[in-house]
Order: structure tokens, then C-alpha cells, then sequence
């Protein structure tokens, strides 16, 4: 393994336009592009892309194409999980979507950050923070979450809802930026 693909994986800055990390993203392009092409007739061969690209897939996930993502290795997704159409998964750090969780219509999960030094992004430096979604969870449409962030099981975030840290379990959270407006 390269020097970039390791400081990726530790959390560290990297260069993504290493070659290896390059190789790793048309990997899953190719991946992601024959999953969105293949036929909802056929849901064995669009569970087998899901098997190939991510980590781990829980039993009955449903995942409906577009779908887009960074690596697809670092992305596990628990069991009875539904994530609708247009979702974009950048998992440069690990995603960890929990089991019976609900993701709606072109919902962003987003690992990547870039420093603050101009001078590093001009030189092309980036990290990534995990996410982790709890069990139970519902993400409404066009919601988006930032690197870093944690939501607790039951939490349910609305729609177009910017999630920028983490949120408890059992609550309602809206927004621009999200914030618990009640408890469940």
C-alpha cells in the first residue's frame, strides 16, 4: 500500500490524485455505473455490485440507483436499510449507516474536508472525518451530512436539513445548520 492510501485510511491529509487512490475511485465508477445501469428486474446482480463495492451490506438493503461514491470500501450498511434514489456517498472516511435506517431522495453523506491553509488546498492536501448513523434513523430528502458527524438511533433529521455535528438519539432535528427542535 502506497503512502497516500495510508495516510487516507489513518485520517491523515493526503493527495487524492495519488495513482493508487485513483485506481480505487475508477474501480468504483465502473462499479457504481454498471449498479446504475442494471435492471430493477434484477436484484440479485444489483445486490452482488453492492457486495463487490461496499465493505458490508446487511440483509434486505434497498438501494436505488444513482447511486455515487468516493470508494465504496469504507461505506457498511446495516440490515433493512432503504436508501432512495440520487444518494451521494463521498467515503473517504468510513461511512457506518446502521441497521433500519431510512434515506431519502438525493441525500449527501460527505467525509472530505480541506484545510483551512490556502496554501495546503492549492497543494491539493484533503482529510476526511467518519460518519456513523444509528439504527432507526430517517434522513428526509436532500438532507446532508457534514464530515465527522454522528445521529444517534431513532434521530430523524428533515428534509434539506444540513447536519454539521453530531446529533443525540430520539430527537427532530431541522435546518439550516440542523438543530433539535424536539425530543422523541
Amino acid at each position: 500500500m502506497g503512502e497516500q492510501k495510508e495516510r487516507m485510511l489513518a485520517g491523515e491529509l493526503y493527495i487524492a490524485d495519488d495513482p493508487e487512490l485513483a485506481a480505487d475511485a475508477l474501480r468504483a465508477a465502473l462499479l457504481t455505473e454498471k449498479y446504475n445501469a442494471s435492471s430493477a428486474a434484477d436484484p440479485d446482480a444489483r445486490r452482488a455490485l453492492l457486495e463487490e463495492l461496499f465493505d458490508s451490506l446487511g440483509d434486505d438493503v434497498e438501494i436505488r440507483p444513482p447511486l455515487q461514491v468516493d470508494y465504496g470500501y469504507r461505506i457498511t450498511v446495516g440490515n433493512g436499510t432503504f436508501v432512495n434514489f440520487g444518494a451521494i456517498m463521498l467515503d473517504v472516511a468510513p461511512i457506518t449507516i446502521g441497521s433500519d435506517v431510512q434515506i431519502g431522495p438525493n441525500a449527501q453523506l460527505l467525509t472530505p474536508t480541506h484545510p483551512l491553509d490556502p496554501d495546503l488546498r492549492r497543494a491539493k492536501w484533503e482529510s476526511a472525518q467518519p460518519i456513523t448513523i444509528g439504527d432507526n434513523v430517517w434522513l428526509g430528502g436532500g438532507a446532508i451530512v457534514g464530515p465527522g458527524v454522528t445521529i444517534g438511533e431513532n434521530t430523524v433529521v428533515g428534509a434539506g436539513a444540513v447536519v454539521t455535528r453530531d446529533l443525540p438519539p430520539n430527537v427532530v432535528a431541522t435546518g439550516v445548520p440542523a438543530r433539535v427542535t424536539r425530543r422523541l
